[in-house]
């Protein structure tokens, strides 16, 4: 079969690929390593958020307060102020044993766990700041930990295929994990609590513990996989000097291209609109009528096969048309895929309803993860300071999530659901303006097709 490597300035170039090759290419020992890693980054975000916010209504948390823990997440959107960290500083012995990447990528992993096992003692009523502090220490051990990674990914996949190839496993392994946080966690917090009798703060200690000893997944793609070639440092530079070099480097890099202003605000706006809707998914579908055991099979369950689709099928797109013209394609879906929820708050505990919201909504998702992973990639630069760059940009990725999220819960409760939803999906469209904006100074076609991935 024919495919076609992304191209941001319109064209195409035609690869002649069996699916043998290609299947070959998902095994390949650095996609696999990606794949891998895109668990270990999938496993903390469902802890700290979705997972987290169910914990709470669970317990009787009130809405408003559920909201404002989205506030935890802050270290994902500030992450870019110590990333200059992982492309200047090695951790000891480590870095000296596994590389500069994979010894950060260690170090992160041993520091999660721990803050997951403290998170799992605590009790959301009696100790509400506890809790948040434990939750927050997990979110910056998970935003170092995705700075080492996707540092790891760009510079370790080197083709467009390969990078096609990594974003897809990485999505499916995300995914995953988040399965395993989100659905896994709560399908065994109600398997202990209903088979077994436990009390619910017991349950939900077993759940969050074993979630995260699932961490061990990224310890072994750690070690599984092959470091990325140091950029060269010169002789007798300091530590100090080599930090601030790589921050000025990074930000002038970055901010003295063409439209800089534009792209920053375009990355910080594209995902408002998921961002928005996904801290209340799973307080909406309790809410609503639905038990604990429905909203794992097919919230969490039934919607993993619709991401897992997705991943691919947004692979094929970014490696079959433009970049702007796939941008263009998720950015509508996943808006309109919002209004489905709208829909399913009118229709009340329909299973079939739901059923077809959330694969719609995974599916989407999905879909736009892997193109706007391959936007994102495009944008970076030269390997000194290839994290600091990517942090940066998924850094505004999170602020929807964060400042949004946090103000979410108020109101919903002030509008109802329908009407909640509504506004979800209403808040893509400045995101899709700075899109057009962008399409039209021909941001695209100053792109270099071999960095769009």
């Amino acid at each position: 079969m024919t495919e076609q490597t992304l191209s941001p300035s319109g064209g195409t170039a035609p690869q002649r690929r069996s699916l043998k090759e290609a299947f070959a290419l998902y095994t390949q020992r650095d996609v696999l390593s990606v794949s891998l890693l895109g668990f270990s980054s999938g496993l903390p975000l469902a802890l700290t958020g979705g997972t987290l916010a169910l914990w709470m209504k669970d317990v009787g948390v009130t809405l408003t307060t559920i909201g404002l823990f989205s506030l935890v997440g802050l270290p994902y959107t500030l992450k870019f102020l110590w990333a200059p960290v992982l492309d200047a500083v090695d951790v000891p012995l480590l870095s000296r044993l596994l590389g500069r990447r994979r010894g950060w990528l260690l170090t992160c992993q041993i520091v999660l766990m721990a803050a997951i096992a403290a998170l799992a003692v605590q009790d959301p009523v009696a100790s509400p700041f506890a809790v948040a502090a434990c939750a927050l220490a997990v979110a910056i051990a998970s935003a170092t930990q995705d700075i080492a990674v996707d540092a790891f990914r760009v510079e370790r996949l080197d083709s467009s295929s390969e990078q096609a190839a990594g974003m897809a496993g990485y999505v499916t392994g995300y995914r995953l994990a988040m399965l395993a946080t989100g659905a896994g966690v709560i399908a065994l917090v109600a398997y202990l609590e209903e088979a077994h009798a436990l009390p619910r703060a017991t349950s939900w200690f077993w759940g969050y513990a074993l979630a995260g000893a699932c961490v061990a997944v990224g310890v072994a793609a750690t070690l599984f996989a092959r470091e990325p070639k140091a950029p060269e440092r010169k002789v007798g530079e300091g530590t100090g000097h080599r930090l601030l070099a790589t921050t000025v480097g990074a930000f002038r890099d970055f901010l003295t291209r063409d439209q800089a202003v534009m792209i920053l605000l375009f990355v910080m706006l594209f995902k408002f609109c998921d961002a928005f809707a996904g801290v209340l998914t799973g307080p909406f579908v309790l809410d609503i009528g639905f038990s604990k055991a429905t909203y794992v099979e097919i919230v969490k369950v039934v919607g993993f096969g619709g991401t897992i689709v997705g991943g691919f099928v947004g692979a094929y797109l970014a490696r079959a048309y433009p970049l702007v013209t796939c941008l263009w394609i998720s950015g509508v879906l996943q808006m309109t895929s919002n209004l489905g929820f709208t829909l399913q708050a009118y229709a009340g505990p329909n299973a079939s309803v739901l059923t077809g919201v959330i694969l719609v909504e995974n599916f989407t998702s999905a879909i736009g993860t892997v193109i706007f992973v391959a936007y994102l990639s495009a944008l970076c630069g030269a390997r000194e300071h290839t994290a600091t760059q990517y942090a940066l940009l998924t850094a505004l990725t999170a602020v929807g999530r964060t400042l949004l999220g946090s103000s979410s819960g108020a109101i919903a409760e002030a509008s109802g659901w329908p009407l909640f939803f509504a506004l979800t999906a209403v808040a893509g469209l400045p995101g899709l303006a700075a899109l057009g904006w962008l399409q039209v100074k021909g941001h695209f076609r100053a792109l270099k097709p071999d960095e769009a991935g």
